[in-house]
This record gives C-alpha cells, structure tokens and sequence, in this order.
C-alpha cells in the first residue's frame, strides 16, 4: 500500500472510489464522454449481426446510440424468432456461414457454442469484419495461436464478452490498483460454481436438446475459466505463468450420464493454484456439483483486502489496517448512454461489453478483453485440465503476448 493511500481519510476514500469510472474503463470512455468519438454528438452507426440466439440475445446492441443489428442467425429458428424480437431484424440468415457473406455488415457478435468459437471467429475475421465472441476464447493451446492469427493478418479487431470484466467490484479493483490505492495483491481467490448436478432441470436444460448432448455435456470445467481469471488478468494486468490443478469427479456408477462423454472429461470440478508473472499466487475453484453459486473473488495485500460478495452471504468489503471498513461500491451506469443505463445480465456487464466493443470500433482502437487479454485468460484453463489428468502436475502456461 503506498503512503498516500495509506493516508486517507474514510471521507477521502469513498469520495475518490465515487469518482474512478472513466479511468476504470478506458481512456475511449473519457473520449466518449467529453463528446469525442462515440459521444452525444456522434451518429455513426456500427452494423452488426448476431449469431447465436441464446446468450447472444441478452446484450444490448439495440440500446446502444452507435448501433444497428440488421442480420441474425441461429440453427435453431426459436432462437432466430428471438434474435429478430429483441433486436427489431428482419433478416435472418440459416447459418454463420450465410451471415458473414452479407457486406453490409461491420462486425459480427458468435454466441455459439464453445467448442466452435475459434472456427467461427477465424471465418468471421477473414471476411474483414470485426468480431466479438462469448467465452471461453478457444479450447486448445493451438486453437490459441490460431484465433491470434487470424486477428493479425486481417487487422480487424477481436474482443472477448467477458462479464467478470464489468462486474462493479472488478472495475472498481482495477481503478484502485491503477491509482495506487490498493498496493501489490499478493494473492488472490477466484471461483465460479454453476451447479448442474445429476437429475436437476439445470443439467436437463444445459446438456440436452431434443434428447441429445450438447456441447456443454460433461465439458471440462476448467476449460471454462475466464469468469475466474479475469479477475486476476483483467484487474492487476498480471499473466499468469504456471499451474498445478487437482479434478474431481463422481464414477460413472455414481453419474452414468458422464460416460463416455465427448471431451473423455472424468472430472466435475477442479482447484487450481497458478503463479503470476510478478511471482504472486492465485486460487481458482471451479464446480458444477458443488452446493453454490456465482462468480467471485478476493484480492489481498500486505495492509489491505477486498472481497466481492458471495452465494454464503459475504457483503462486498474493503478492509483496511487500522482503518473502518469501507462498504460503498460506486455504480458506474453514467458512463454508458442514457438508453442502456439498464438491468443486464451477470451483475450488470453487459451493456458495459456492449458498449466498449463498439466504442473500440467508433475510435478504432483495440478493446479491452483483446485477443491477447482473452487468451490470456483462456489459457489457463486449458493447462489447468492437463494438469488434472496429470494428478495435480505442475505445468508451465505459455505466453501468447507479442514479443
């Protein structure tokens, strides 16, 4: 903790926490805000279709002042029907495919399923257009290098929709890090649990369409990581570099649903301790059996903790030595347009996404959550599932970051 955080009053503390949105989401928001580009004055309008009718119909495309959705797609024709609901479109196009042949449009947003996000972003990209893509950002160490070269050789832009990102308490971290209100985290606790036990509607609704599997049967759990490990990547800015992971898995007597499943996955959690690039330790659990909810996190230092809240009851807190507590989260919704100061999903990040992806666009400038940043967060994941496999194997997480 520096000195002059040290030195703060309560009164000084939340007034300067009350005052850190703009620079907790970028300098393009500063711009926006001060009536640059993507300010009030600003009429351009990105085109973007959206694919991918379940999640891909819950951000706020429609709200935002700089954009226009007018071609979707989906396979599924219940979820095109929605697509078109939500965003006033009357072209529907059958397939990805279809849809990014169509010139009119700037960028495409893929909600598609995961095992699918870095075949269809690469087509997305070769096309010209500008992307944006659910998590996680791919799910192979060479699906990794992939998706970063077809970013690189058609100089568009990428973002991944990472809602950890915009969560209040994630971005309010991340301002007092940048400010030098907090100090070094030494060392930080990450989780994400989605129950999907045996025999719940949950599972029911996830695993199944029509009878059959979909991708999200028995998919490794930490391969879908980044809600865990933005809060360390996209909050302190670290890396990280290795990582030992124990799995933990219920036999196919116990579950016969998991057998043989599609990814040969024998696990249903995972706990993970990783090493930063600046030597700092972080633990992620991630579970869809565990009796809990949520995505979270807490972030130590020497003289000063933060804690989001949790599924037990835990309230969001700052505690400081010798200091009273500080129980105040700023909201951050003055900072999008008027028409998207609105409820969203996953404590309210989705209009911030939205809004960053096409102020990114507007600017012509990379977004956060970049290809490197989603990678960056994706990664992880996938050496943490090999270190399961491997009994718990500390392995070293390869940097994908330009030399």
């Amino acid at each position: 903790m520096t000195d002059a955080a040290a030195r703060l009053t309560r009164r000084e503390f939340i007034e300067a926490i009350s005052a850190v949105g703009v620079g907790a989401l970028g300098i393009g928001w500063a711009q926006a805000q001060d009536g640059g580009a993507g300010g009030p004055d600003d009429d351009r309008k990105i085109r973007i279709g959206v694919v991918g009718g379940g999640f891909g119909a819950a951000f706020q495309w429609h709200l935002d002042p700089n954009c226009v959705v007018p071609a979707v797609s989906d396979l599924r024709r219940d979820r095109c029907d929605h697509l078109m609901s939500t965003y006033g479109c009357d072209r529907p196009y059958d397939s990805l495919e279809e849809l990014i042949l169509d010139d009119s449009l700037d960028a495409v947003a893929v909600f598609t399923g995961a095992p699918d996000h870095v075949r269809h972003c690469v087509q997305v990209m070769d096309t010209g257009k500008h992307c944006i893509c659910a998590v996680p950002a791919a799910i192979s160490l060479e699906e990794c290098e992939e998706l970063i070269a077809a970013k690189e050789r058609n100089g568009v832009r990428y973002m991944m929709a990472e809602t950890s990102h915009y969560r209040a308490p994630a971005m309010l971290m991340r301002q007092m890090i940048q400010d030098g209100l907090f100090g070094e985290v030494l060392y930080s606790e990450t989780e994400y649990y989605h129950p999907a036990k045996k025999g719940s509607a949950e599972r029911q609704s996830l695993w199944y369409f029509n009878g059959e599997p979909t991708w999200r049967h028995c998919y490794p759990p930490m391969h879908y990581i980044t809600h865990c490990t933005d809060f360390v990547v996209g909050v302190t800015g670290e890396r990280f570099t290795a990582v030992s992971c124990m799995g933990r898995g219920a036999t196919v007597e116990e579950d016969p649903e998991t057998a043989d499943n599609q990814y040969d996955n024998p696990f249903d959690s995972g706990i993970s301790i990783m090493r930063t690039d600046r030597g700092n330790i972080s633990r992620c659990n991630r579970s869809r059996i565990y009796y809990a909810h949520g995505e979270r996190a807490q972030w130590f230092g020497e003289s000063i903790a933060a804690f989001m809240p949790s599924y037990a009851g835990q309230p969001f807190v700052i505690k400081r030595e010798g200091e009273p507590d500080i129980t105040t989260l700023p909201s951050y919704l003055n900072l999008v347009p008027e028409p998207m100061r609105v409820s969203s999903g996953h404590g309210d990040s989705h209009t911030f996404i939205t809004r960053e992806f096409i102020l990114a666009l507007l600017q012509d400038r990379e977004p956060a959550l970049n290809v490197y940043d989603a990678v960056a967060d994706t990664a992880p994941g996938i050496v943490a599932h090999q270190s399961a496999l491997k009994g718990g194997e500390l392995l070293p997480i390869p940097s994908f970051d330009p030399a």
